[in-house]
């Protein structure tokens, strides 16, 4: 059974001129149970470091599979699952996305997304199943102490946030819409 978020070490083939990289491919993502049809593609810049974004989320009947990467920069990315019933309800996993190392984080419907920037002008594109639906849209606090991620954010450091993300609800106040499917959250591996 695989694991529901899955961190993807796309191969580089490189030479003198630099390096080429499947970062997408149907059958190859058919091959890791990723079967979603992604429909947009975002892309943000995040100007000063320590920037988070998230935790964002999307819930039914737009929710949106993610499939997230780092073009410059780095970032701390994570993932956080919501699915009612879930025995890792309320669990994160997180991984460093640079544009060093290629890796890209998928991320299913019933998770909430985010990530911090780990240094200036980070810029970051995801694939998403399902066109933004804003009456869809919603998200649960960063740094509720009962989710507990551990941000790379050093202590008495206060990141940049959107006022949007500082006012979501804790996870305690939120009614999870998403089903569990049988697939617990594990470590990424």
């Amino acid at each position: 059974m695989t694991n529901p978020v899955q961190l993807i070490r796309p191969k580089r083939h490189g030479d003198a001129r630099g390096w080429f990289t499947e970062v997408y491919s149907v059958p190859a993502f058919a091959d890791r149970g990723i079967d979603c049809v992604f429909v947009q593609d975002n892309h943000s810049l995040s100007g000063p470091a320590h920037t988070v974004r998230g935790l964002h989320f999307q819930t039914p009947p737009r929710g949106q599979d993610k499939l997230v990467r780092c073009v410059r920069g780095r970032i701390f990315d994570v993932a956080v699952d919501l699915r009612k019933g879930s025995p890792t309800y309320g669990r994160w996993v997180g991984a460093e996305l640079s544009s060093e190392n290629g890796y890209q984080l998928f991320v299913p419907v019933g998770f909430a997304h985010g990530f911090v920037t780990l240094e200036p002008d980070c810029e970051v594109t995801y694939k998403c199943s399902d066109t933004y639906a804003p009456e869809q849209d919603g998200g649960v606090r960063w740094n509720d102490p009962a989710i507990g991620i551990d941000w790379p954010i050093s202590s008495g450091l206060t990141p940049e946030l959107s006022g949007k993300d500082a006012a979501q609800p804790l996870l305690a106040d939120f009614y999870s819409p998403f089903a569990y499917d049988g697939r617990p959250l594990a470590p990424l591996a």
